[in-house]
């Protein structure tokens, strides 16, 4: 059996990439499952509320996302790369926001078949998407922007103020069974990081 195919939505936070993959769930030509962060860090923190309801720290954490989210994300990858090697396609919902965690992700799935697609959108679009949903803090996409869309090359682009989800999530499929060559991933190369 071979590996399911992974299909990386590449955008920062609002650019439409779950919209998307809602749509490509819905459709039963190709079965996908969905694998978001947003997912995984509200079911640890459901996890925290449901068993420790009456929790009262007796002092203030300066580092939480040190202590959690590295290790969650990590999680998260590994649990991509194992939907892949039982032969699922999945759907990787993330932002990955700093060169660690994308050399973590190209570690862990270099030689896994991931079709790596940039979900855009303008800035002052995302702004007002932000201000729209209302659970997103005003700006985080656009910190994000230079950072996530800081790859030379995607195997598809699609521009989500341009085109509706349905539309996206058609033009990803289209590619998918066109059996094009999903090249893009396999030419990153892993980031510098500086220690501070």
């Amino acid at each position: 059996m071979k590996q399911g195919l992974i299909v990386f939505l590449d955008g920062t936070s609002s650019s439409g990439k779950t919209s998307i993959s809602m749509e490509l769930k819905k459709q039963k030509e190709i079965p996908f499952h969905h694998l978001s962060i947003d997912d995984f860090f509200g079911n640890y923190n459901d996890f925290i509320d449901n068993k420790f309801p009456n929790i009262e720290p007796t002092r203030e954490v300066d580092n939480v996302g040190q202590i959690l989210f590295d290790p969650i994300i990590s999680v998260y990858y590994a649990t991509i790369k194992l939907f892949s090697e039982m032969g699922l396609n999945v759907i990787v919902d993330t932002v990955i926001d700093n060169d660690k965690r994308f050399n973590d992700y190209l570690d862990l799935l270099f030689d896994h078949p991931t079709f790596f697609v940039c979900v855009l959108c303008s800035k002052e679009e995302l702004t007002s998407r932000e201000q729209i949903r209302g659970d997103r803090e005003i700006g985080l996409a656009n910190s994000q922007y230079d950072t996530i869309y800081s790859f030379d090359e995607y195997d598809l682009e699609v521009n989500t103020e341009e085109l509706s989800p349905a539309k996206c999530a058609d033009k990803i499929l289209s590619y998918i069974k066109s059996d094009q060559d999903y090249s893009a991933f396999k030419k990153l190369s892993k980031r510098e990081i500086s220690v501070s």
